[in-house]
Protein backbone atom coordinates (compact mmCIF):
# COMPACT_ATOMS: atom_id res chain seq x y z
CA UNK A 1 0.00 0.00 0.00
CA UNK A 2 1.75 3.57 -0.94
CA UNK A 3 0.08 7.15 0.11
CA UNK A 4 -0.20 8.98 -3.30
CA UNK A 5 -0.07 12.76 -3.05
CA UNK A 6 -0.26 14.99 -6.74
CA UNK A 7 3.02 15.09 -6.38
CA UNK A 8 4.16 10.92 -7.41
CA UNK A 9 0.64 10.43 -8.72
CA UNK A 10 1.63 9.73 -12.01
CA UNK A 11 4.70 7.66 -11.02
CA UNK A 12 2.56 5.38 -8.82
CA UNK A 13 -0.60 5.38 -10.33
CA UNK A 14 -0.45 6.45 -14.08
CA UNK A 15 2.24 5.41 -14.96
CA UNK A 16 2.25 2.21 -12.67
CA UNK A 17 -0.90 1.01 -14.18
CA UNK A 18 0.07 0.47 -17.89
CA UNK A 19 1.59 -2.38 -16.27
CA UNK A 20 -0.33 -3.67 -13.38
CA UNK A 21 -3.74 -2.89 -11.85
CA UNK A 22 -3.89 0.01 -9.43
CA UNK A 23 -7.24 0.39 -7.28
CA UNK A 24 -7.52 3.62 -5.91
CA UNK A 25 -8.55 4.10 -2.08
CA UNK A 26 -10.03 7.66 -1.50
CA UNK A 27 -9.75 8.22 1.90
CA UNK A 28 -10.32 10.52 4.87
CA UNK A 29 -8.94 10.31 8.47
CA UNK A 30 -12.94 11.12 9.94
CA UNK A 31 -14.20 8.69 7.83
CA UNK A 32 -15.65 5.56 10.11
CA UNK A 33 -16.03 3.43 6.49
CA UNK A 34 -12.86 4.12 5.83
CA UNK A 35 -11.40 2.93 8.79
CA UNK A 36 -13.18 -0.56 8.32
CA UNK A 37 -12.35 -0.97 4.73
CA UNK A 38 -8.84 0.01 4.66
CA UNK A 39 -7.82 -3.10 6.54
CA UNK A 40 -9.75 -5.38 3.97
CA UNK A 41 -7.96 -3.78 0.62
CA UNK A 42 -4.22 -4.11 2.26
CA UNK A 43 -5.39 -7.92 3.15
CA UNK A 44 -6.17 -8.63 -0.45
CA UNK A 45 -3.26 -7.06 -1.54
CA UNK A 46 -1.50 -9.25 0.14
CA UNK A 47 -3.10 -12.43 -0.81
CA UNK A 48 -3.60 -11.05 -4.75
CA UNK A 49 0.39 -11.02 -4.47
CA UNK A 50 1.34 -8.46 -7.23
CA UNK A 51 -2.33 -8.43 -9.37
CA UNK A 52 -2.94 -5.56 -8.54
CA UNK A 53 -1.21 -2.45 -6.30
CA UNK A 54 -3.02 -0.56 -3.87
CA UNK A 55 -2.61 2.92 -3.49
CA UNK A 56 -4.35 5.43 -1.09
CA UNK A 57 -5.29 8.84 -1.35
CA UNK A 58 -6.40 11.31 1.71
CA UNK A 59 -9.81 13.32 -0.29
CA UNK A 60 -9.08 16.15 2.52
CA UNK A 61 -5.30 16.83 1.57
CA UNK A 62 -5.49 16.11 -2.59
CA UNK A 63 -8.94 18.08 -3.33
CA UNK A 64 -7.37 18.41 -6.41
CA UNK A 65 -7.08 14.97 -7.44
CA UNK A 66 -10.24 14.19 -5.75
CA UNK A 67 -12.03 16.85 -8.60
CA UNK A 68 -10.50 15.27 -10.97
CA UNK A 69 -11.76 11.76 -10.58
CA UNK A 70 -15.47 13.39 -9.44
CA UNK A 71 -15.43 11.92 -6.02
CA UNK A 72 -18.54 12.89 -3.84
CA UNK A 73 -18.35 10.60 -0.97
CA UNK A 74 -15.83 8.07 0.73
CA UNK A 75 -14.69 5.75 0.33
CA UNK A 76 -14.61 5.53 -2.92
CA UNK A 77 -12.62 3.34 -4.79
CA UNK A 78 -11.45 3.53 -8.20
CA UNK A 79 -9.64 0.76 -10.67
CA UNK A 80 -6.97 2.16 -13.03
CA UNK A 81 -5.90 0.13 -16.07
CA UNK A 82 -3.28 1.45 -18.76
CA UNK A 83 -3.51 4.95 -18.19
CA UNK A 84 -7.04 4.59 -17.86
CA UNK A 85 -10.12 4.08 -14.91
CA UNK A 86 -11.78 1.60 -15.87
CA UNK A 87 -14.64 0.67 -12.64
CA UNK A 88 -14.81 1.71 -9.21
CA UNK A 89 -17.35 1.37 -6.65
CA UNK A 90 -18.36 3.44 -2.97
CA UNK A 91 -19.21 2.38 0.35
CA UNK A 92 -16.85 -0.24 2.79
CA UNK A 93 -17.83 -3.65 0.72
CA UNK A 94 -17.00 -6.88 2.73
CA UNK A 95 -13.73 -8.56 1.67
CA UNK A 96 -16.26 -11.28 -0.61
CA UNK A 97 -17.55 -8.57 -2.58
CA UNK A 98 -13.96 -6.33 -3.07
CA UNK A 99 -12.79 -9.96 -4.29
CA UNK A 100 -15.60 -10.31 -6.64
CA UNK A 101 -14.93 -6.71 -8.00
CA UNK A 102 -11.78 -7.41 -8.64
CA UNK A 103 -11.76 -10.42 -10.40
CA UNK A 104 -13.98 -9.06 -13.30
CA UNK A 105 -10.87 -7.12 -14.15
CA UNK A 106 -7.71 -9.14 -12.99
CA UNK A 107 -5.85 -12.16 -14.88
CA UNK A 108 -6.01 -15.33 -12.73
CA UNK A 109 -3.06 -16.28 -10.78
CA UNK A 110 -1.06 -18.36 -12.14
CA UNK A 111 -1.45 -21.78 -11.73
CA UNK A 112 1.81 -23.19 -12.95
CA UNK A 113 3.43 -26.18 -10.59
CA UNK A 114 6.30 -24.63 -9.13
CA UNK A 115 9.09 -26.66 -10.76
CA UNK A 116 7.42 -25.64 -14.30
CA UNK A 117 7.39 -22.28 -13.66
CA UNK A 118 11.47 -22.32 -12.73
CA UNK A 119 11.86 -23.99 -15.77
CA UNK A 120 10.47 -21.23 -17.87
CA UNK A 121 12.12 -18.54 -16.09
CA UNK A 122 15.56 -19.76 -16.31
CA UNK A 123 17.84 -18.13 -19.08
CA UNK A 124 18.91 -19.12 -22.66
CA UNK A 125 20.54 -17.67 -25.07
CA UNK A 126 19.36 -20.22 -27.89
CA UNK A 127 15.62 -19.16 -29.33
CA UNK A 128 15.19 -22.76 -30.32
CA UNK A 129 15.68 -23.98 -27.17
CA UNK A 130 13.41 -21.60 -25.66
CA UNK A 131 10.76 -21.97 -28.16
CA UNK A 132 10.44 -25.84 -27.35
CA UNK A 133 10.59 -24.91 -23.62
CA UNK A 134 7.85 -22.44 -24.33
CA UNK A 135 5.83 -25.37 -26.84
CA UNK A 136 5.68 -27.75 -23.77
CA UNK A 137 4.11 -25.45 -21.07
CA UNK A 138 1.20 -24.60 -23.06
CA UNK A 139 1.11 -27.95 -24.34
CA UNK A 140 1.00 -28.97 -20.57
CA UNK A 141 -1.30 -26.17 -19.41
CA UNK A 142 -3.10 -24.44 -22.15
CA UNK A 143 -4.65 -22.16 -19.78
CA UNK A 144 -1.19 -20.02 -19.12
CA UNK A 145 -1.59 -17.28 -20.38
CA UNK A 146 2.17 -15.77 -19.84
CA UNK A 147 3.24 -18.93 -21.45
CA UNK A 148 1.82 -18.89 -24.66
CA UNK A 149 2.02 -14.84 -24.70
CA UNK A 150 5.71 -15.52 -24.93
CA UNK A 151 5.22 -18.98 -27.19
CA UNK A 152 3.73 -16.43 -30.06
CA UNK A 153 5.87 -13.43 -29.41
CA UNK A 154 8.47 -15.35 -30.23
CA UNK A 155 7.42 -17.23 -32.78
CA UNK A 156 6.25 -13.60 -34.47
CA UNK A 157 9.92 -12.50 -33.66
CA UNK A 158 11.73 -15.45 -35.50
CA UNK A 159 9.11 -14.96 -38.46
CA UNK A 160 7.10 -17.78 -38.51
CA UNK A 161 3.49 -16.09 -38.39
CA UNK A 162 1.58 -18.97 -40.05
CA UNK A 163 2.58 -21.21 -36.42
CA UNK A 164 2.08 -18.21 -34.26
CA UNK A 165 -1.27 -17.73 -35.36
CA UNK A 166 -2.03 -21.65 -35.06
CA UNK A 167 -0.79 -21.10 -31.27
CA UNK A 168 -3.18 -18.22 -31.14
CA UNK A 169 -6.16 -19.33 -32.50
CA UNK A 170 -7.35 -20.84 -28.98
CA UNK A 171 -7.21 -17.66 -27.08
CA UNK A 172 -8.10 -14.83 -29.96
CA UNK A 173 -11.66 -14.84 -28.00
CA UNK A 174 -10.03 -13.60 -24.97
CA UNK A 175 -8.33 -10.56 -26.55
CA UNK A 176 -11.13 -8.42 -25.40
CA UNK A 177 -10.13 -9.31 -21.70
CA UNK A 178 -6.21 -10.15 -21.52
CA UNK A 179 -4.42 -7.25 -22.64
CA UNK A 180 -1.45 -8.71 -24.03
CA UNK A 181 -3.56 -10.99 -25.96
CA UNK A 182 -5.33 -7.97 -27.71
CA UNK A 183 -1.30 -6.74 -27.83
CA UNK A 184 -0.43 -9.73 -30.30
CA UNK A 185 -3.24 -9.42 -32.38
CA UNK A 186 -2.72 -5.64 -33.39
CA UNK A 187 0.87 -6.83 -33.80
CA UNK A 188 -0.32 -9.81 -36.39
CA UNK A 189 -2.74 -6.99 -37.97
CA UNK A 190 -0.14 -4.74 -38.46
CA UNK A 191 1.07 -8.27 -40.47
CA UNK A 192 -1.54 -8.78 -42.62
CA UNK A 193 -2.50 -4.84 -43.06
CA UNK A 194 1.68 -4.23 -44.95
CA UNK A 195 1.19 -7.72 -47.06
CA UNK A 196 -1.88 -6.22 -48.54
CA UNK A 197 -0.65 -3.29 -49.67
CA UNK A 198 1.87 -2.50 -52.71
CA UNK A 199 5.41 -1.31 -52.32
CA UNK A 200 4.03 2.32 -54.02
CA UNK A 201 1.08 2.72 -50.96
CA UNK A 202 4.03 2.60 -48.38
CA UNK A 203 6.41 4.20 -50.06
CA UNK A 204 3.93 7.50 -50.04
CA UNK A 205 3.49 7.21 -46.42
CA UNK A 206 6.53 9.56 -45.46
CA UNK A 207 5.15 12.23 -48.67
CA UNK A 208 1.79 12.79 -47.27
CA UNK A 209 3.01 13.23 -43.81
CA UNK A 210 5.77 15.94 -44.85
CA UNK A 211 2.68 17.49 -46.82
CA UNK A 212 -0.02 17.43 -44.11
CA UNK A 213 1.24 16.37 -40.05
CA UNK A 214 -2.21 15.77 -39.18
CA UNK A 215 -2.70 13.32 -41.89
CA UNK A 216 -2.86 10.20 -38.71
CA UNK A 217 -4.35 7.49 -41.04
CA UNK A 218 -0.76 7.96 -42.93
CA UNK A 219 1.45 8.15 -39.91
CA UNK A 220 -0.80 5.36 -38.06
CA UNK A 221 0.11 3.17 -41.30
CA UNK A 222 3.94 4.23 -41.25
CA UNK A 223 3.85 3.25 -37.50
CA UNK A 224 1.86 -0.56 -38.57
CA UNK A 225 4.71 -1.22 -41.20
CA UNK A 226 7.71 0.25 -38.54
CA UNK A 227 5.78 -2.66 -36.25
CA UNK A 228 6.33 -5.55 -38.63
CA UNK A 229 10.13 -4.45 -38.77
CA UNK A 230 10.08 -4.95 -35.40
CA UNK A 231 11.57 -1.15 -34.59
CA UNK A 232 9.59 -0.47 -32.27
CA UNK A 233 10.62 2.87 -30.63
CA UNK A 234 10.04 4.40 -34.41
CA UNK A 235 6.27 3.15 -34.69
CA UNK A 236 5.96 4.63 -31.23
CA UNK A 237 7.34 8.00 -31.87
CA UNK A 238 4.86 7.66 -35.16
CA UNK A 239 1.97 6.97 -32.00
CA UNK A 240 2.58 9.54 -29.99
CA UNK A 241 2.93 12.60 -32.85
CA UNK A 242 -0.69 11.51 -33.20
CA UNK A 243 -1.24 11.24 -29.59
CA UNK A 244 -0.02 15.22 -29.10
CA UNK A 245 -2.24 16.27 -31.60
CA UNK A 246 -5.44 14.03 -31.27
CA UNK A 247 -5.52 11.86 -27.93
CA UNK A 248 -9.19 10.17 -29.17
CA UNK A 249 -8.14 9.68 -32.63
CA UNK A 250 -10.31 6.80 -34.11
CA UNK A 251 -11.38 5.67 -30.82
CA UNK A 252 -8.42 5.48 -28.84
CA UNK A 253 -6.75 3.91 -31.57
CA UNK A 254 -3.26 5.09 -31.47
CA UNK A 255 -2.94 5.12 -27.85
CA UNK A 256 -4.78 0.85 -28.11
CA UNK A 257 -1.29 0.60 -30.39
CA UNK A 258 1.19 2.44 -28.11
CA UNK A 259 0.26 -0.05 -24.92
CA UNK A 260 0.30 -3.14 -27.65
CA UNK A 261 3.72 -2.43 -28.70
CA UNK A 262 4.77 -1.60 -25.19
CA UNK A 263 3.90 -5.03 -24.18
CA UNK A 264 5.66 -6.88 -27.21
CA UNK A 265 8.64 -5.23 -27.15
CA UNK A 266 9.28 -5.61 -23.49
CA UNK A 267 11.76 -8.69 -22.25
CA UNK A 268 10.13 -11.50 -19.63
CA UNK A 269 11.14 -10.17 -15.97
CA UNK A 270 14.25 -11.85 -15.22
CA UNK A 271 13.63 -13.84 -11.79
CA UNK A 272 14.54 -12.22 -8.55
CA UNK A 273 14.83 -12.79 -4.31
CA UNK A 274 12.03 -12.55 -3.23
CA UNK A 275 11.23 -8.82 -1.93
CA UNK A 276 13.11 -7.97 -4.59
CA UNK A 277 11.67 -5.48 -7.54
CA UNK A 278 12.77 -7.02 -11.16
CA UNK A 279 14.59 -4.31 -12.92
CA UNK A 280 12.64 -2.28 -15.51
CA UNK A 281 13.58 -1.95 -19.17
CA UNK A 282 14.76 1.22 -19.24
CA UNK A 283 13.53 1.93 -23.01
CA UNK A 284 9.81 1.03 -22.43
CA UNK A 285 9.88 3.26 -18.96
CA UNK A 286 10.67 6.44 -20.71
CA UNK A 287 7.84 5.23 -23.70
CA UNK A 288 5.72 4.89 -20.46
CA UNK A 289 6.56 8.41 -19.58
CA UNK A 290 6.24 9.78 -22.41
CA UNK A 291 2.80 8.45 -23.21
CA UNK A 292 1.46 9.65 -19.45
CA UNK A 293 2.69 12.90 -19.99
CA UNK A 294 0.97 13.37 -23.26
CA UNK A 295 -2.00 11.58 -22.27
CA UNK A 296 -2.03 14.07 -18.76
CA UNK A 297 -1.23 17.35 -20.37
Amino acid sequence: MIDVTIANFEAEVVAASMTTPVLIDFWAPWCGPCKSLGPILEKVEAEYAGRFKLVKIDSDQEQQLGAAFGIRSIPTCILMMNGQPVDGFTGALPEGKVKEFLDKHLQPADELPEEQELALEEESTDPAAVLEKLQHAVAANPADDNARFDYVKLLLQLGREDDAKVAFAPVIAQTTVVRRFDSLKRWMDAMDFVARQDAGAVEGLDARIAANKRDFEARFDKARGLMVQQRWTEALDELLEILMRDKAWNEELARKTYIAILDVMEAPKPKVADGQIPPEDATVATYRRRLSSVILS
